[in-house]
């Protein structure tokens, strides 16, 4: 098939067959990035027939697949991630070639190696309309907050970093404690590399902000808040939480105040970031204590909603409700159409690349847990999805620590620390 050469170390494509793949070894190429959605069209390939094609020829194979108005900075950095694991030239496709050319470019661009100015006439010397880079870079440059996400592929989770660009000033949401549930090791390189990032922007920490009481992961804001001083928050019904698992583990001494944290948020109330209002709602129904932080255009949704082909979150944890998970997720779509949701987890759907960004619309849109549903038949789906689910194997783990504000169980007589595993409790 017919291919553009952009450099030597990359060529893109429209959509090639499964024979083609052969060929693309033969003529030098190392691997083969997908960048297009399964199901555009009948009679396309797909994912798994590519994947397998390019195994049969000797390729490497990732799948990066993005819409031209969804492309986000995530989508970005795997397209390059995919490039320097191929070890040599690429071949990058999609329909036309444009989405692959696209995030090559903006790669380009935000590492600094090409001008925003200089997007569209570098589309046409190839053949293409570059004019989807050029509305991203529009939009990225007139976007408050920043926001950096830092994926934990351990856990699925995403840890933030939300910026005011004026001030340089920023806050912390979600940030994890490693933690390896075989050996009990702690560590702490995760939330290490986020205040890297901080030292390397020169960014003024002001919050260490958790939007619940995680089940998956150990929480880094206890640790955070030693490194830097800056306080921590959640919302007020993390004394619900409290309460509810200081049963389950008898924790007899376990405060249920919420006193672990240096502020308990309430629904509706705001605070700031820099310059910029951040705005606290209410969020139950993954669990009793869930908020939601919007900062200008920015939602921070946890455990809410995920990217639309991921639907939406698991309600059957003590304390959840699919009901009040409903309720939630409608107060977030009401949100204007073009906020930027960034969700708490991605679990990779089809062996995709990490995606954490999406928009109201896009949920709405594209969803299949909220796309044409009612109450209804969302508390049905997500009920009967619940019933399949295991729970998640650092549940017990991390809850303990996580209704502590991320504080580790105090070193016993011997200055060992001990995890405490209620067995048949649940």
């Amino acid at each position: 098939m017919t291919s553009v050469r952009v450099n030597e170390l990359i060529s893109v494509a429209g959509q090639p067959d499964a024979a083609d793949f052969a060929d693309f070894a033969a003529r030098g190429f190392a691997g083969v990035i997908n960048d297009r959605p399964d199901g555009e069209e009948p009679g396309q390939p797909g994912n798994a027939a590519e994947k397998a094609a390019a195994a049969a020829a000797g390729l490497s194979y990732s799948f990066v697949p993005v819409k031209g108005a969804e492309i986000t900075e995530a989508d970005i950095r795997a397209f390059q991630a995919a490039m320097a694991e191929a070890k040599g030239p690429v071949l990058a496709h999609c329909k036309s070639g444009t989405r692959a050319l696209t995030l090559y470019a903006l790669g380009e661009v935000l590492d600094g190696r090409m001008k925003s100015s200089d997007v569209a006439a570098f589309g046409q010397s190839h053949g293409f309309d570059l004019a989807g880079a050029q509305r991203f870079l529009e939009k990225r440059a007139g976007q408050a907050p920043d926001v950096k996400a830092f994926f934990h592929p351990a856990t699925w989770s995403v840890q933030y970093v939300v910026t005011d660009p004026a001030t340089r000033r920023c806050a912390i949401i979600d940030p994890v404690l490693d933690f390896d549930e075989t050996s009990g090791a702690t560590g702490t390189a995760s939330a290490d590399a986020i205040l890297a990032y901080i030292a390397a922007e020169h960014l003024a920490l002001e919050w260490i902000l958790d939007t619940h009481p995680h089940a998956d992961h150990f929480s880094a804001a206890h640790y955070l808040k030693g490194r830097t001083g800056a306080p921590t928050a959640i919302g007020e019904h993390v004394t619900e939480v409290q309460a509810l698992w200081k049963e389950i583990y008898n924790f007899p001494t376990l405060a249920t105040d919420g006193s672990q944290w240096d502020r308990l948020f309430a629904d509706g109330e705001t605070f700031k970031i820099g310059a910029m209002e951040a705005r606290v709602m209410f969020s139950p129904g993954h669990t009793l204590a869930s908020i939601t932080y919007v900062v200008g255009d920015a939602a921070f949704v946890h455990d809410t909603v995920f990217t639309p082909d991921s639907g939406t979150a698991r309600t059957d944890f003590p304390g959840g409700s699919a009901a009040a998970l409903w309720r939630s997720i409608q107060a977030i779509l009401s949100l204007p159409e073009e906020t930027r949701l960034f969700s708490g987890h991605d679990y990779q759907p089809n062996g995709r690349h990490p995606r954490w960004e999406s928009t109201v619309a896009a949920q709405k849109r594209d969803n299949p847990h909220l796309a044409g549903k009612d109450e209804a038949a969302y508390v049905a789906l997500r009920q009967a999805r619940d019933r399949t689910l295991a729970k998640p194997k650092l549940m017990l783990h991390a809850l303990q620590v996580n209704i502590r504000g991320g504080r580790l169980p105090e070193p016993e007589e011997n200055g060992r620390r001990y995890l405490k595993i209620p067995l048949d409790g649940l």
